[in-house]
């Protein structure tokens, strides 16, 4: 292992440990961090500002949000350095990252949703279990990795609610509406006997007992949304826009919402205020009569 690996391997290290941070975000950021490595032959304390923006340069098809995030990456990678002694300045500072408009995430209609719960087979336990995943993840407005590592000692049906631990490791309470209760129910009533004990209390089970992955959940997201004739392009997380849609439509508290979901800024929860309004501004421009 040369010296610029060995660097990265204790960056990642930092990131999981003393930055709490996820492991999709943890190989994220190293990822980032090892291509631009491979494509600048500099050592890390080498690096100058010109080296990151040729690179950004070179990355130019990426799109602006993919371009943002690589130098999110490659900026926190460089503050790392600094906290370390390792550098007395950051390459990344005095670059802009590319401005980005407004995020509105594709959400789905309540029929859609019906649609696409109604479109799984519940003859089979995988349909059960299906079933429940959808529910859990709509229902709940869960993460997939969440609605994955989901522990059945941490599901209160009688409560009503769930307990779940989200980015950073920290834990939030989420009621459980009747709709997703029944369907775990159902689905605990079939579910297989775990591969081995270390998914025992694991509530979502592949065919072999094992946990789900967060691909076989995308995968069933798009088989049933396919089998529904939804043809808009939707993952897992989807339901979880939809879900934060759908409350804020109904009147709920922005605060209620932002604590559901796990956000820490309710800036980040704001935006589903934008996804209502343009849903009202569509209907009154299509029914205007100055149109």
């Amino acid at each position: 292992m040369d010296l610029t690996d060995k660097i990265i391997k204790d960056y990642s290290y930092y990131l999981r440990i003393e930055r709490a941070m996820s492991p999709n975000t943890v190989s994220s950021y190293s990822s980032d961090v090892k291509a631009f490595f491979d494509a600048v032959p500099s050592e890390p304390s080498q690096v100058v500002t010109g080296d990151v923006s040729d690179y950004l340069e070179s990355r130019g098809t990426l799109s602006k949000r993919s371009q943002a995030r690589l130098l999110s990456s490659l900026r926190s990678f460089f503050d790392y350095l600094v906290l370390e002694g390792e550098r007395k300045d950051n390459p990344c500072d005095g670059l802009e990252s590319p401005k980005l408009g407004r995020y509105l995430p594709q959400v789905l209609s309540v029929d859609e949703v019906t649609a696409i719960m109604d479109s799984v087979d519940l003859s089979s336990v995988s349909g059960k279990r299906d079933r429940a995943i959808l529910e859990v993840l709509y229902g709940c407005g869960l993460r997939v990795s969440e609605a994955s590592d989901l522990r059945i000692s941490r599901i209160f049906l009688e409560e009503g609610f769930v307990s779940v631990i989200g980015k950073g490791n920290k834990e939030r309470v989420v009621p459980m509406g009747e709709m997703a209760a029944k369907a775990v129910v159902e689905y605990l009533e079939a579910r297989p006997q775990s591969a081995s004990p270390q998914f025992d209390d694991i509530l979502f089970l592949n065919r072999f007992g094992r946990k789900m992955s967060r691909v076989a959940i995308f995968d069933i997201v798009k088989k049933q949304a396919m089998l529904a004739g939804i043809h808009k392009e939707i993952s897992p997380h989807t339901f979880r826009h939809s879900f934060a849609t759908h409350l804020i439509e109904n009147g709920a508290d922005l605060r209620v919402v932002q604590e559901m979901l796990g956000h820490e800024s309710i800036l980040t929860t704001e935006i589903y205020t934008h996804i209502d309004s343009s849903t009202w501004q569509r209907a009154v421009l299509e029914h205007h009569p100055r149109k």
